[in-house]
């Protein structure tokens, strides 16, 4: 029996092996594919579509309105109206452009035309409206109209009550309370800080603002404006006092209406010294009529009995006393007197 030498044997496995193991990497990578870095992803770019289904083109959305672009209807949106100034341009037809009014019933003139009506439509409406009346008459083939309204006298805010200067303001677009209010000067000292709103073409629900001192309140308050709208700045309650005080007029009741004769004489400065401090008496106005209440002022005054309130439009009189008239009038003569002497006078 033929034996093989045991090392050439050897050398011979050593050889056959991994020329094996190589023919086997080789069609695991055939089979496979091109290798791929784990640590790196693949380009998107490079990746060939597999399906076979083809794709659907891309949906797009339905374009939604833009608010800010102005084709939607503006309730605030300035319109033409009687007494409005409007500078009216027909571009390459200057005999048809020029200055107008619009009239009480909401037209204007327009030459080769007649009467256009504006009223009610906003500047770029009036245009639209404008140019086709050129071209229904055949006057213009392609009419470019402008209109400018340089004054809008129907669309303001009419300010009314207790303000420096009550009237009627144009305003340009919205407002804020205050802007309005600083406009008719202001409040005036009578003003109860009670402001109310009513709001063009929504008269039944007027708004009540009340002015505070309080910083957050007072933004707040600060409401928006539309042209159209009404203000009105409430008058607050006032008590009078005559008679013989220093300072007689009409008084402020404040907020709350927490006042009393003796704070009201406090402010009119207190009685003269011709006053006759028992006599002081209150008229107050109630449903039966007027109503004439006694007023202990001189035991208000030294603290004897309990200070009275007051309300609204009372009249508070505190008599002068004769015999102190009396007393005044001998000391002003014998002062007059005293003075004559010294300087001679006869």
């Amino acid at each position: 029996m033929y034996r093989v030498p045991n090392l050439p044997f050897r050398v011979l496995s050593l050889a056959v092996i991994p020329a094996v193991f190589g023919f086997l990497q080789v069609s695991l990578a055939q089979n496979r594919g091109p290798s791929q870095d784990p640590g790196r992803q693949p380009d998107p770019a490079r990746q060939e579509d597999t399906s076979k289904e083809p794709q659907a083109p891309p949906v797009h959305a339905p374009a939604t309105p833009d608010k800010a672009s102005g084709t939607e209807t503006n309730s605030s949106a300035l319109v033409l109206g009687p007494g409005d100034e409007l500078d009216v341009t027909v571009y390459g037809a200057p005999d048809l452009s020029g200055h107008t009014r619009v009239s009480s019933d909401g037209n204007i003139s327009i030459p080769l035309i007649g009467y256009v009506r504006v009223g009610g439509l906003s500047s770029s409406e009036a245009e639209a409206e404008i140019e086709a009346q050129l071209r229904q008459h055949l006057i213009v083939n392609d009419p470019q109209v402008s209109v400018y309204a340089k004054e809008f006298t129907s669309s303001g805010i009419s300010v009314a009550g207790e303000v420096a200067k009550p009237g009627f303001y144009s305003a340009l677009g919205p407002h804020r309370l205050f802007d309005v209010l600083q406009a008719a000067g202001g409040l005036s000292d009578r003003a109860s800080g009670s402001v109310t709103i009513s709001h063009k073409g929504d008269t039944e629900n007027p708004v009540k603002v009340e002015l505070s001192q309080d910083p957050a309140e007072t933004v707040r308050s600060n409401v928006e404006l539309h042209p159209g709208d009404t203000v009105f700045a409430a008058r607050a309650p006032m008590v009078y006092v005559l008679g013989e005080v220093n300072k007689p007029g009409g008084y402020v009741l404040n907020s709350t209406g927490a006042m009393t004769v003796l704070r009201v004489v406090a402010a009119a400065g207190g009685p003269t010294r011709a006053a006759s401090v028992g006599g002081t008496k209150m008229v107050r106005r109630t449903p039966s009529g007027l109503q004439e209440l006694p007023v202990p002022l001189k035991a208000i005054l030294r603290g004897k009995t309990a200070d009275m309130p007051v309300s609204a439009d009372d009249i508070l009189f505190v008599p002068s006393s004769r015999l102190k008239t009396i007393v005044t009038m001998s000391t002003v003569v014998a002062t007059a007197a005293a003075t004559a002497a010294v300087y001679h006078v006869y």
